[in-house]
């Protein structure tokens, strides 16, 4: 069903940038009965969960603050509840339909997919230059900027210290400036095993979104290897070579050797039951707030960074802004608008919220050293690894997926053959679209 989705969203971005279709419902910028400038926005969080009511709260505040100028902003609210893949299918209606919002979140590695396809607007011109370098990173395709991050990411292991102090596992010499290796990381998973603990949960169930690609991409770059050339138009090569191989051996041997598994449970992790997590900062929260019985405080638990190989890599990237290529031609109020959602302040309030890294550098922390979120965002900073820019990466997440999906099945080359001959013909076709 998953492949399916993907070849008929390849075959809707196809139709957007053979025919250069973008939004084109009547009329131009919306007002209300009072005069006002409608703003939307649209959210990929549901509206009564916690970011959601980050979101809201600033969406209240600019209203507020833009009263007098007759600006305001209106949320709308589509939870994921099938997954990233149907937030991304009903972007892509809205897109066909010319009801798109002017201001959209979305996920940061679809960048190029979305700017090709004319969904994006460009903000080049839009954002000063002494304003793009106050963040980490952007969302730019061919050069050009066409999305803000809402917040920044990094992930790691979270671990029960609790268990590993039962075991007689000293992890504290491993931080992010001086990352653990793939051997050393296998053998505190043999400790764990040997002492009759689940050892880690690698989240290789978490394969129906991008849960999976975006926590294990950065195993393969540790590993030396790579998924696409600098164009990302050539994955023959990049994704099944020897060392993006290594990579994923690296994680089938994780599975072979019984330290992880498929039928890990969801809560597992959290009910004292696995010794290790895979996780973004979003954990953070459930940490600090949820499972008592089990961390009542940070005394038990704590957060390890990426193993390296040849080299250390972490995950990064997050949901962004962007404005799109709707009918609205007056993009001035819903710049106001994106300026403010991407603000110092509204990047503090959001992530204070969920637990993630703020997108701007700006933004004042006071993280004591050893705290997660000192570790991840020292990790961002020294090793943080995008995921590979390309036009055709829902195929390339697809892929990937599959590729984690069949690691106890088949073996690693016979699997990176085949993703990369997929993603090779997608890439093809794409371009010879341009």
């Amino acid at each position: 069903m998953k492949k399916l989705l993907t070849s008929i969203l390849s075959i809707m971005l196809a139709v957007l940038v053979a025919f250069g279709m973008t939004a084109c419902g009547g009329g131009d910028d919306s007002t209300d009965a009072d005069g006002n400038t409608i703003v939307k926005i649209m959210f990929h969080v549901n509206k009564t969960s916690t970011e959601g009511q980050a979101y809201l709260k600033r969406i209240n505040a600019f209203n507020a603050a833009y009263k007098d100028e007759k600006i305001k902003a209106q949320g709308i609210f589509k939870a994921r509840t099938a997954g990233a893949s149907g937030y991304e299918t009903e972007l892509l209606n809205n897109q066909i339909e010319g009801t798109l919002a002017d201001i959209i979140t979305f996920d940061a590695p679809n960048t190029a997919a979305y700017a090709k396809s004319g969904l994006l607007y460009e903000i080049s011109s839009l954002i000063p230059t002494s304003e793009q370098e106050k963040f980490f990173s952007l969302n730019k395709y061919d050069g050009k900027l066409f999305g803000l991050p809402i917040q920044e990411s990094s992930a790691g292991f979270f671990y029960n210290k609790k268990m590993f102090a039962q075991v007689g596992i000293n992890v504290s010499g491993y931080t992010a400036e001086n990352p653990w290796t793939f051997e050393q990381f296998k053998n505190v998973c043999a400790q764990l095993k040997n002492a009759g603990k689940t050892a880690v949960d690698m989240r290789i169930d978490a394969t129906k979104d991008e849960t999976a690609p975006y926590l294990l991409y950065p195993f393969i770059y540790a590993a030396g290897g790579s998924f696409t050339d600098s164009t990302g138009y050539t994955a023959t090569g990049y994704y099944n070579s020897a060392s993006t191989e290594r990579g994923f051996q690296f994680i089938k041997d994780l599975i072979t050797e019984g330290y992880t598994s498929y039928e890990i449970g969801a809560t597992d992790f959290f009910t004292g039951k696995v010794g290790m997590y895979l996780s973004s900062g979003w954990t953070i929260p459930d940490l600090d707030n949820k499972y008592k019985d089990f961390f009542a405080n940070r005394d038990d638990w704590g957060l390890l960074p990426y193993p390296k190989d040849v080299a250390a890599a972490s995950a990064t990237g997050s949901w962004s802004y962007a404005i799109t290529n709707n009918h609205h031609s007056n993009k001035e109020p819903i710049v106001k608008l994106l300026n403010w959602m991407t603000s110092a302040e509204s990047s503090k309030a959001i992530t204070d919220a969920t637990g993630m890294i703020p997108a701007r550098r700006d933004v004042q922390n006071d993280y004591a050293p050893g705290s997660p979120e000192y570790t991840l965002l020292k990790q961002l900073e020294l090793s943080g690894r995008e995921r590979p820019v390309t036009v055709a990466y829902p195929t390339f997440s697809t892929t990937f997926n599959q590729v984690i999906t069949g690691l106890h099945s088949y073996s690693v080359a016979t699997l990176l053959s085949t993703a990369t001959n997929t993603l090779q013909l997608e890439m093809n076709r794409l371009q010879n679209l341009a």
